[in-house]
């Protein structure tokens, strides 16, 4: 076992204990090779699973929590690709602590998420299945059980926690059902009482201020984003790799920051052949673009000091459509006595109050906005909304409360 806090994974070199067979059914970043990392976050009692998910190799941390529960046994929030390295690291505690009793899929519309449940159910088959209520696919608006999760130990769960079977260490609150127009989103926190963590899924993140341990058990993709040009050769060292993981944090928040220029390819063919020192990179010869050189402000003023914010494309696409229903989840949440916060994405576990949770949500807020991020780096999530809402896709935004 692990001491409190060390990091761990299998070290094995064998190709086939990260093989996922299933990829295609979410074909991005690493596709259908994911390592995985545990950590102890609370001795003997709460560990985090980490893999590795990007699209363009814009990567950060996909999270499972796996929490011992009084009685013997786990309780497993937001599966990841249950790999044989995967399962491996999590039948080491099994072999200690007891099954996996329960498993929670908190989310409704992250499909990163979803897809891996069914898969990781078939794994431990004396588990029940707990997912939130409103669960839909796209294209087509599918029967639960026709999305891979077990029929007969699937379970919605109850509206109060008090009638779920692990009620007696846990509280829950959802955030939901927001509609979406083609879509709906809605999110389940978890507080664990005796360790007071809270888990979360994709609402609250924060920064780390250095990548993330599993994005650098293979550097390249932030090797990959700290070239400044084209032409320049890919370099291995820490310098390099926090510079990348800056601008992959740029890039996974905001799609395309204020300091990010996107030449227009005759302006890229040109500076290829006549000055290749200005090239701009591109991926698989797709999506040219150049970093400002004053790149470095846009995400100091992103991470702040490590401070919880929601992020960006749900401040400007879909929280926005549900103001006053978010912030009453969010004002249940505070009341929890919590001392960390344990999100699925990017870093893990947040020492953070229930005050410092609450007031990341200060952005729906008209009178209150100690928590708004620079406006300039919203232009483009602005112009999607403005055009989604345009062709009707999704409905408008609400006012501020």
């Amino acid at each position: 076992m692990a001491d409190d806090g060390q990091v761990v994974n299998t070290q094995t070199t064998n190709p086939q204990d990260f093989s996922w067979r299933f990829w295609f059914t979410l074909p991005i970043y690493p596709f259908s090779r994911r390592r995985t990392i545990r950590q102890e976050v609370v001795r003997d009692t709460i560990w985090t699973f980490d893999q590795l998910q990007g699209i363009f190799y814009v990567v950060v941390p996909i999270r499972m929590t796996v929490v011992k529960l009084d009685a013997g046994g786990l309780l497993v929030y937001a599966p990841i690709a249950p790999t044989k390295e995967c399962i491996r690291l999590l039948e080491e505690l099994v072999a200690v602590h007891g099954d996996v009793k329960y498993i929670i899929l908190p989310t409704i519309s992250g499909l990163e998420h979803k897809v891996f449940v069914g898969p990781f159910a078939r794994k431990f088959p004396q588990a029940q299945v707990f997912i939130t209520p409103d669960q839909w696919s796209f294209p087509v608006d599918l029967p639960i059980n026709w999305l891979g999760l077990p029929r007969k130990r699937t379970h919605i769960l109850p509206p109060d926690s008090n009638q779920a079977p692990f009620g007696d260490e846990f509280d829950y609150a959802t955030l939901g059902t927001i509609e979406l127009g083609t879509g709906k989103f809605a999110e389940v926190g978890f507080f664990h009482r005796a360790s007071r963590s809270l888990l979360v899924t994709d609402t609250i993140v924060s920064i780390p201020a250095e990548p993330p341990a599993i994005a650098q058990l293979d550097p390249y993709p932030l090797l990959f984003h700290a070239r400044d040009k084209a032409t320049d050769a890919i370099i291995d060292n820490r310098a390099n790799r926090l510079k990348g993981w800056q601008r992959i944090a740029l890039f996974a928040m905001y799609f395309r920051p204020s300091v990010l220029e996107i030449p227009r390819w005759g302006e890229v063919f040109r500076n290829a052949f006549q000055a290749p020192e200005r090239s701009a990179k591109a991926y698989f010869g797709l999506y040219p673009f150049q970093w400002q050189p004053n790149w470095e402000r846009s995400f100091h003023a992103l991470r702040g000091d490590g401070r919880l914010f929601v992020a960006p494309i749900l401040q400007a696409l879909i929280l926005n459509r549900a103001p006053r229903e978010t912030l009453n989840w969010a004002n249940r949440v505070a009341q929890w006595d919590f001392q960390r916060i344990i999100p699925c994405h990017l870093d893990s576990p947040i020492t953070a109050t229930p005050h410092e949770f609450r007031q990341a949500f200060c952005f729906l807020e008209a009178h209150n906005q100690s928590c708004t991020l620079p406006e300039e780096d919203f232009r483009v999530l602005r112009g999607i909304d403005a055009q989604l809402n345009q062709r009707g896709i999704v409905p408008p935004a609400k006012e501020k409360v």
